[in-house]
């Protein structure tokens, strides 16, 4: 199969063809490789562009320094480097071929044979490059494999697995990206026979595979044939909650809010607070990353779609912003409800329609009134606000002041 990418803005203008234009001549080649090429294919969104060269990193530096570009070394020992151009980072890494191959850390040398740099990489479809004129270079069926959305590894399955277990996650993330079929049968294969090589891998390298997969479309079945072949449980460490995940992925679509990661996992992962603990340390997640968990993991099973507003307009102040929605979703994905149910939707527009207020009273409220600093205080002002709440949010003074001198009574 062949084809052309005629007519796409990035090939024309801007910062991408200025930088072709530099490396691609006088004796040298560049091209666009990846997943711009892919999606550029699909009409799907492009985020970012990699640039592959037969020029070695020396001569990239000099060529891109010469240009007026910024240059820096960011992975000059496997031939890397990024170029700014119009304030717009670009990976150029030079053509490599394996001299030897034992994992992450094979030896590579740098060539100038496009067809066996396109032989390391992974999947065929990640494998394809454009020249400058438009022409789509394929050397290992990743044109076909693409119309097919078929997810493949190049050569032995076994073989680009054991490069870099890390592929294995890979597999499933494209294949719930890209595919709407069964995986490819010699690749999962692959997979289920590697799937003790997981084990070796950093755990910041399996969280970010794993978050992008959440976000795929078609993440839950890549997901339910991981859970099938044994791959999910050792990752998760507890059994896959995937009917929550499907019912939550669904009702952001239904209320209109972008999928989110962290939130599919809280609902793949997460009932009590000790899920919340499990999955930040096998995961390491960051800190934002688990508390959002452990706020969804907190009494999320109080809430229904007959809650009182009144007391979901408490859950927000004391929450706010995407811990509200993640407490509400996760709810609404364990409810008997369906995706249409008016009290659902409302209790999800809320933030929408109703901002929380700042608490009216201060320390200095109670300390006029005889209140002495230290802990008396404290509960002081924690009764109030537990009592303004319950109010549901009064600002008239002749509430807040009895809400204060209730107050007041216990803490002297």
């Amino acid at each position: 199969m062949t084809a052309r990418l005629d007519g796409v803005a990035w090939l024309q203008r801007g910062p991408l063809p200025r930088l072709l234009e530099v490396l691609d001549r006088d004796g040298e080649e560049a091209r666009v490789v990846g997943g711009a090429v892919r999606n550029a294919l699909l009409g799907q969104d492009i985020h970012e562009f990699d640039v592959a060269t037969t020029a070695e990193p020396h001569e990239t530096i000099s060529r891109a320094n010469k240009a007026g570009f910024k240059t820096v070394p960011t992975g000059i020992e496997h031939g890397t480097v990024t170029v700014i151009v119009e304030g717009k980072p670009f990976e150029v890494t030079s053509l490599r071929e394996d001299v030897e191959t034992f994992g992450r850390k094979a030896k590579v040398a740098f060539g100038r044979d496009w067809k066996k740099d396109a032989e390391r990489r992974d999947f065929t479809m990640n494998a394809l490059s454009v020249s400058r004129d438009g022409v789509v270079h394929d050397y290992v069926g990743g044109l076909a494999d693409l119309a097919a959305r078929h997810v493949r590894f190049i050569g032995d399955p076994a073989s680009r697995i054991a490069e870099d277990y890390l592929r294995i996650l890979r597999f499933f993330r494209f294949h719930a990206a890209y595919s709407h079929d069964f995986p490819d049968r010699n690749g999962l294969a692959a997979c289920v026979a590697g799937r003790e090589g997981l084990a070796g891998l950093s755990r910041e390298r399996v969280r970010m595979e794993l978050l992008k997969l959440l976000l795929a479309a078609h993440a839950v079945p890549a997901l339910a044939v991981m859970s099938e072949n044994g791959l999910l449980v050792p990752l998760l460490g507890g059994v896959p909650l995937l009917a929550s995940l499907s019912n939550l992925m669904k009702a952001e679509a239904a209320i209109g809010v972008a999928p989110d990661a962290i939130r599919r996992l809280g609902a793949l992962g997460v009932i009590l607070h000790e899920d919340a603990e499990r999955l930040t340390q096998r995961l390491r997640l960051a800190n934002a990353e688990h508390d959002r968990l452990v706020s969804m993991s907190d009494h999320w099973w109080r809430l229904s779609a007959e809650s009182p507003m009144q007391d979901m307009r408490a859950l927000l102040y004391r929450v706010r912003g995407d811990a509200y929605i993640d407490r509400v979703l996760l709810a609404w994905s364990r409810s008997h409800e369906s995706l249409s149910d008016a009290r659902w939707h409302d209790l999800a527009a809320l933030p929408r329609h109703w901002t929380p207020p700042d608490f009216p009273l201060s320390a200095a409220d109670f300390m006029t009134r005889g209140v002495p600093k230290g802990p008396l205080l404290g509960v002081a002002l924690r009764a109030a606000e537990d009592a303004w709440m319950a109010a549901d949010f009064p600002a008239d003074k002749t509430t807040l002041d009895g809400i204060l001198a209730a107050a007041i009574v216990p803490a002297k």
